[in-house]
């Protein structure tokens, strides 16, 4: 029965998405309830009145919609037909809200702060991928102040006429360009070998967070020539504590031999200890013989829910199977180096999307003779920069899990193993701490769009900053998680937020300029030749 009762004319419902950890929506709330006030500064400002849709919770100690049932149950009381916003400020779990969504028929905005240390953004952008892939209608908004030009543009344009409509130029379809023949052979001829193969993708549970839009379905996958191999955390965790102390004591060794640098500390609860460290060593060498016992292409490993009760983050694991250098894990039956001279590649946070990109990238790479290590990242926020030879609007991409050393300036002695935030990882566990090497880059991003697959590709220039500013851009963001400084040419910084349909972002580098642009061009060829709608994204040159 519908409980809700009708909006008057010019109201707005307000909802707000939250994180499933308490410890996270207690520490978030103060910023969101500070983004929540300017955005209801903004739609008075406009004559129309914000009505929150769900209260504080008093015992909780914040106001976030945090799970799936009271998602459903705050819903249950929404006028169906009245216009509502998702004001976002923090990462958010974009299944407490699109069940509730998917019905809903009045017009949809999502909204987002611009912020590096809050990251709204990237949860807004998660939940739109997520409405994009259930069909849900809505349009997207973000902003630094809510008092800028174009936010307040798109807010009139959407109470207005339900819908903002934002500038997607940069985007052309691949099958409607004239590719060099050379490279749409290439990427024709990769297509064809890559489904004769029928790699396995070995997903360690699925839906890491909610990340609804991240699931690939069966069917869609196979028509990509790919099939899913469903793997358990808990077995896992059983293979992980199976793993002999010595053996972890050889890949940590390996690891020190080659330079990188752990903070330690004492206090197992806030600072990263030995044990913690030899713990992730363990999971590394029992995700690379489960890899091998099912034939897996490409695994992902869940991260943040499930095992983060039992072990410690993934994020120093991951970071080593993508690398091509890594240390030795062997069979413990026959003694066999498994994936010799090979990185065993691997997705964070289940996101089958990026592993889809991944293990294409990873294999086409590999043909043309390019170093083939590839991560994602999350699209974390940006700032324009000058100086250092940068003038320009540089994007920081950063992720926890899943960057290899070789993407590092440095490589392995350029990283730094550093405790994960207890406030998400209660047992630690070290990452991978770096910054990401100058050069050139593709980027692309899988996503399911209408029931099919659709992949967008571009390329980045990923720069060097001063000392000083990459340290006020850590400062900004998570100072523990590795970080790539991105130029994107030909693309603003609204084209890409109004486009991408993700939180995540693939990348991988090539030897120069000349080279990334026709990587893009073989990528798009083999993308379309596995039957994925592909999008040029930039500047990206035809010849």
């Amino acid at each position: 029965m519908d409980k809700s009762k009708k909006l008057k004319p010019k109201q707005v419902y307000v909802v707000a998405s939250g994180d499933l950890r308490l410890s996270a929506n207690r520490v978030c709330w103060p910023e969101q309830t500070k983004m929540e006030s300017a955005l209801s500064t903004a739609i008075k400002a406009e004559g129309w009145t914000p009505l929150r849709a769900h209260p504080y919770d008093s015992k909780k100690k914040h106001g976030f919609i945090d799970s799936q049932k009271m998602g459903l149950e705050v819903f249950k009381n929404i006028d169906p037909e009245a216009p509502l916003i998702v004001a976002e400020s923090v990462w958010q779990y974009s299944h407490h809200v699109w069940p509730g969504l998917s019905t809903h028929r009045g017009p949809i905005l999502t909204v987002a702060n611009w912020s590096g240390t809050w990251p709204g953004l990237v949860g807004m952008l998660n939940l739109n991928g997520t409405l994009t892939k259930a069909g849900v209608n809505y349009s997207t908004l973000w902003s630094e102040t809510f008092k800028d030009k174009f936010f307040k543009d798109g807010l009139r344009q959407w109470l207005r006429d339900g819908r903002v409509i934002h500038d997607q130029s940069h985007v052309r379809n691949a099958e409607l360009l004239k590719l060099p023949d050379a490279d749409e052979q290439a990427g024709r001829e990769f297509a064809q070998w890559f489904k004769h193969e029928k790699p396995i993708l070995g997903v360690f549970d699925e839906g890491c967070m909610g990340m609804y839009n991240a699931i690939i379905p069966d069917h869609l996958l196979a028509g990509a020539g790919v099939f899913k191999e469903r793997l358990s955390q808990s077995a896992l965790y059983a293979a992980t504590m199976d793993v002999p102390d010595s053996d972890a004591r050889k890949v940590y060794h390996w690891l020190k031999r080659k330079g990188i640098k752990f903070n330690f500390g004492s206090d197992e609860e806030t600072e990263l200890t030995e044990d913690q460290v030899l713990t992730q060593c363990k999971m590394y060498i029992a995700a690379t013989r489960i890899a091998d016992d099912f034939g897996c292409g490409i695994i992902g490993i869940q991260y943040q829910q499930g095992l983060k009760d039992l072990l410690p983050a993934s994020d120093l694991a991951e970071g080593m199977l993508n690398n091509v250098d890594r240390p030795p894990v062997k069979c413990p039956e026959t003694g066999r180096e498994l994936f010799k001279g090979e990185a065993v590649t691997h997705f964070n946070e289940v996101d089958e999307c990026a592993g889809l990109d991944a293990l294409v990238t990873y294999r086409l790479w590999r043909k043309l003779k390019f170093p083939p290590e590839t991560t994602l990242h999350d699209v974390r926020w940006g700032e324009y920069y000058k100086g250092s030879g940068v003038d320009d609007f540089v994007w920081l991409f950063e992720i926890s899990g899943a960057v290899p050393p070789a993407h590092l300036v440095g490589g392995y002695k350029g990283a730094v193993s550093e405790r994960q935030p207890p406030m998400y990882f209660r047992l630690g566990g070290g990452t991978i701490k770096g910054v990401s090497k100058p050069g050139w880059i593709v980027w692309s991003r899988v996503f399911v769009m209408d029931d099919k697959l659709h992949c967008d590709i571009g390329v980045g220039k990923v720069v060097a900053l001063s000392e000083k500013e990459n340290e006020r851009r850590w400062n900004e963001t998570t100072p523990q998680w590795p970080v790539m400084h991105t130029v994107l040419p030909g693309i603003t910084r609204d084209q890409m937020m109004a486009r991408h349909k993700a939180n995540h972002i693939q990348v991988a580098y090539a030897p120069n300029e000349k080279q990334a642009h026709r990587a893009a061009r073989i990528k798009a060829a083999a993308m379309s030749g596995l039957g994925i709608d592909t999008y040029l994204c930039g500047d990206i040159k035809l010849s």
